[in-house]
């Protein structure tokens, strides 16, 4: 484990939430769980990839198994066949153990427990706790009632021996889908209306991306994930608030079964982030019609697509440590979570000089066909990471940006007649250009002063601008990628959210020029582009022939502290 995430643990361990707090009363001395070890869960539905929001979960999850020396499980809740894929499995074990967070040899799934929920259903019906209803959805609908008329099922007094007869026909597969459902009697009047005999059993006849065909009945999530919890010995269940009207209906559950242990369900505020959306249901919906390019386009709010946009495990257990742990949903700023990976970057990220929009410049008094090296530093931050050296030679490569014709007031860049220094290695006094037949720029000409060699100025005149650089002859020709935000407002829920897709959220360049240190870089690395902002190497397209880099962040913070 890197020395950076056991200072986010370090943190962590420091730190306390409302949830911790009932921890530390429910392990305490007569308390609830007195003598057990902290044992919580997290239990993802294999129908989508992870995103931010579900970060938030497993830093909670696996967080508080930590800082109690507990134990985390993770199960797959697959009991909706219609939408699982063993590639959202296998992508989740991924992006959890990319966060730094392991399950050991507890790695389970809703369907191992298919056998014994079946069991506990019949022991329900048995007590006269459940019974089966022959209620189409529909029907269900007219006859829910509301706040002051109670729901109605015509089958709710059905016979006991009648319901066990048509529960285990409904296994046998002898009816349609829809045919008829299994449901919990609890209280038809509830002002709960989750407890007004809900369905905790569904006929649906679908192949099972782990069982096949062997079922054909599949419980409800509010009656399969008590039961999960409880056979796996879980003491705290930690769900996000929309389950806290459905906390009774787990109560309920536990208290009218055989359940070998009686967890507590505690909720907290789900994460909520401005400018995209978290529904995995619409991200589907990108990614299957061609919007994105896929579940891990860096633009996506996905932990695949933000790993391969550069953001890193450190800033995004930083950032849901930082959010906090609330009773109440609330929305935080992108940018936020944009200064917690600048923070990171700005420490750990190597320095290297890039040309993102290039154009040559000539040093036209520098002796032809002569070099030398200079030295720069990887990291201002980390002497220990030492330098690289850099090739100048009469020929360079520098931004179009950073020259003009004709300068505004306040430019102090390259323009006729003005001295800028070149970063590290010289100040040079640029004396005029040359252009196309279209009157397009295409070299800058410039003379160098010898004696200030790393940019120093013996006679101490002043030099307003500097500017970065590359080598024309070392330079390796790269693609950069410029991501913007996916959506054009802060908050694409309240719209019909592809008719506010930002369709200029990717510019790609091509023809750009960096340093030849950045050649042997692995997928993911990430650098400082001098002056540009934060880059990685994309994961997926980048080769050492097609170097394809990612603008994971740019130097400018847009968060603003103490709003």
């Amino acid at each position: 484990m890197s020395e950076e995430i056991k200072r986010t643990e370090e943190a962590v361990e420091e730190s306390s939430n409302f949830i911790h707090e009932f921890i530390k009363e429910d392990i305490a001395e007569g308390g609830r769980f007195s003598g057990m070890t902290v044992h919580t869960r997290f239990p993802p539905e294999p129908n989508g990839y992870l995103h931010i929001g579900h970060a938030k979960a497993i830093c909670i999850d696996f967080g508080t198994a930590e800082k109690f020396g507990g134990l985390c499980n993770l199960r797959m809740d697959d009991t909706n066949p219609t939408k699982e894929d063993v590639e959202y499995v296998e992508n989740i074990k991924s992006d959890i153990h990319w966060l730094g967070f392991d399950w050991g040899d507890r790695f389970y799934y809703a369907s191992d427990y298919f056998e014994q929920m079946y069991e506990f259903a019949v022991q329900l019906i048995k007590n006269g706790d459940a019974y089966v209803c022959q209620l189409t959805p529909e029907q269900m609908r007219e006859n829910r009632g509301d706040l002051s008329t109670p729901a109605v099922s015509p089958y709710r007094d059905r016979p006991i021996e009648e319901s066990l007869d048509l529960f285990s026909r409904m296994r046998a597969g002898e009816f349609e889908d829809g045919a008829m459902t299994l449901r919990a009697k609890i209280d038809l009047a509830s002002g709960n209306f989750n407890m007004r005999d809900p369905v905790i059993y569904r006929i649906n006849h679908l192949h099972h991306h782990r069982t096949g065909n062997q079922w054909c009945i599949y419980p409800m999530y509010d009656f399969a994930h008590p039961i999960e919890d409880a056979l796996e010995g879980i003491t705290h269940s930690l769900c996000s608030l929309e389950f806290e009207d459905h906390r009774p209906l787990y109560d309920w559950v536990i208290s009218h079964i055989d359940a070998p242990s009686k967890p507590r369900q505690i909720e907290f505020a789900r994460l909520g982030i401005n400018n995209t959306v978290m529904s995995k249901r619409k991200l589907r919906y990108l990614v299957e019609e061609g919007y994105v390019s896929g579940w891990d386009d860096p633009r996506m709010p996905t932990l695949c697509g933000l790993r391969r946009r550069g953001y890193t495990p450190v800033s995004i257990r930083n950032f849901c440590e930082r959010v906090g742990v609330a009773k109440v949903n609330s929305t935080i700023e992108y940018s936020f979570l944009e200064h917690c990976l600048r923070e990171d970057l700005n420490e750990n990220a190597a320095r290297v000089m890039a040309v993102l929009e290039p154009v040559r410049l000539t040093i036209t008094n520098y002796p032809e066909g002569q070099t030398e090296e200079f030295d720069v530093e990887n990291n201002p931050n980390r002497p220990e990471d030492g330098t690289h050296k850099v090739l100048f030679s009469r020929n360079l490569w520098i931004e179009q940006s950073d020259f003009l014709e004709e300068p505004f007031k306040g430019y102090f860049r390259m323009f006729p007649g003005n001295e800028v220094r070149l970063k590290t290695a010289y100040v040079v006094r640029c004396t005029g250009c040359r252009k196309d037949e279209t009157g397009k720029v295409v070299e800058v000409f410039a003379e160098y002063d010898p004696e200030t060699r790393g940019g120093n100025t013996p006679d101490g005149r002043k030099v307003k601008g500097t500017i970065h650089w590359v080598e024309a002859g070392a330079a390796l020709d790269a693609e950069v990628r410029l991501y913007d935000s996916l959506f054009t407002v802060p908050d694409p829920d309240a719209h019909d959210y592809l008719e506010v897709l930002n369709h200029d959220s990717l510019k790609t360049l091509h023809g750009c020029k960096v340093e030849p240190v950045v050649r042997e870089a692995k997928p993911e690395q990430s650098f400082q582009f001098m002056r540009q902002g934060y880059f990685c190497v994309d994961n997926t397209d980048s080769t050492m022939d097609h170097l394809v880099f990612n603008r994971s962040v740019s130097l400018k913070d847009g968060f603003k502290k103490g709003k």
